[in-house]
């Protein structure tokens, strides 16, 4: 068993097994210290070569000179290290999605204000589902990253499917896990952008980082462990026909981001006629309230203190769809960075939710399903009991 005193060859052999992306090419990170600008750039041996590099009017992407530089031993241990072979800051990352657009791992980015309650909560939920998911704190110590390892390299859309079902399970108990946060993935898309790499993840574990206790694995409680590299030892990998099953039972049961299917194919001769997935809907187990009051105002209101967490998970996604543009754009391979797939149009106040004013005769329909008595009611103080 791999720890903090073995070797730094059994060290580097480990960190590769897990954190397996692209190994033609690897992103570096840079900063510019006149401008303040940070990312990542994909490392080129012939970057800033005078008469061949034209950066930044040319990018790396579209030169005809690029070089791109593989991932070797050498490259992790630099990063491990916090620097290169001339002493500079290295920090680097990986391209999680292959050639053939499958991958090795799947990871989930957490980094808005409720970061550390989301990440719990869907580790919480991996746990609970037998999946061996390992908690990351980011690099920037105000986020953080839930891992999924498999055993091969699993299609890109497969992973996903397999986070989309977690994500619904977090979300049927823990409503609170925002909608903004259904889609950061890495991989972050289906297939590969045509002439590009996908999204990147900053990989782990690089020295300086570790110093300000950041870019660790952490337990629930956000506890660095205190022998990272026997943590990681320890990991399982998930097989290929384990996430199947997951995802197929999910597919039939319809426990896959229930939402609304705005988009209309282009080949389709009925697109007004919704396929049986996204007529399926999620059976609610929590106790039911007798009564509802809707107050419609500028938005639909709804008192939060009477929805159990299942039934206001249900409402939240009747207030979300999926937004055309992303689905476009991976169509047509075009990245897809910044592009949400899920848009939410719900709001969380201190004692309501607050819907769409479009959404009244959905919310309807539901409470009249789950056999709930409601009342409507408006600012014109016209009420209406159903």
């Amino acid at each position: 068993m791999i720890n903090n005193l073995s070797a730094i060859t059994d060290k580097i052999s480990l960190f590769r097994s897990l954190f397996r992306g692209r190994e033609d090419v690897y992103p570096r990170r840079f900063e510019n210290r006149k401008t303040k600008k940070s990312g990542y750039a994909p490392a080129c041996g012939n970057e800033w070569v005078r008469g061949i590099c034209e950066k930044p009017k040319i990018k790396c992407l579209d030169c005809q000179y690029r070089r791109f530089l593989p991932v070797t031993d050498d490259v992790i241990q630099g990063h491990l290290l916090g620097e290169d072979n001339r002493g500079n800051d290295f920090v680097i990352g990986v391209y999680p999605m292959l050639l053939d657009e499958t991958c090795f791992f799947l990871a989930v980015d957490f980094d808005k204000s409720s970061w550390k309650k989301d990440a719990g909560a869907f580790l919480k939920t991996c746990h609970q589902m037998n999946l061996p998911a390992v908690l990351e704190r980011s690099r920037s110590g105000n986020g953080a990253h839930v891992w999924l390892f498999f055993t091969d390299a699993i299609p890109a859309s497969l992973a996903r499917k397999l986070g989309s079902h977690i994500l619904t399970e977090t979300m049927e108990h823990h409503p609170d896990a925002g909608l903004d946060s259904y889609d950061r993935f890495f991989p972050n898309q289906d297939t590969l952008p045509r002439g590009g790499f996908g999204n990147l993840i900053a990989l782990p574990l690089q020295k300086k980082a570790r110093y300000l206790n950041n870019s660790m694995f952490v337990d629930e409680n956000l506890i660095a462990y205190e022998d990272q590299w026997g943590f990681l030892s320890g990991i399982a990998k998930i097989d290929r026909k384990d996430v199947e099953s997951i995802v197929e039972l999910a597919d039939v049961k319809g426990r896959t981001i229930g939402v609304r299917l705005d988009i209309a194919e282009e080949d389709n001769p009925t697109p007004w006629k919704l396929s049986p997935s996204c007529r399926q809907t999620i059976s609610i187990v929590d106790n039911l309230p007798e009564k509802i009051d809707i107050v419609i105002g500028n938005e639909i209101f709804i008192e939060k203190a009477v929805l159990s967490p299942s039934l206001r998970n249900r409402l939240l996604r009747l207030a979300a769809f999926q937004n055309p543009e992303f689905y476009r754009a991976q169509a047509m391979r075009l990245p897809v960075y910044e592009i949400p797939r899920i848009i939410g149009c719900a709001h969380d106040y201190p004692q309501h939710i607050g819907l769409p004013r479009g959404c009244l005769d959905e919310i309807c329909q539901l409470f009249s399903d789950l056999k709930i008595t409601f009342t409507i009611s408006n600012c014109w103080e016209f009420s209406f009991k159903y």
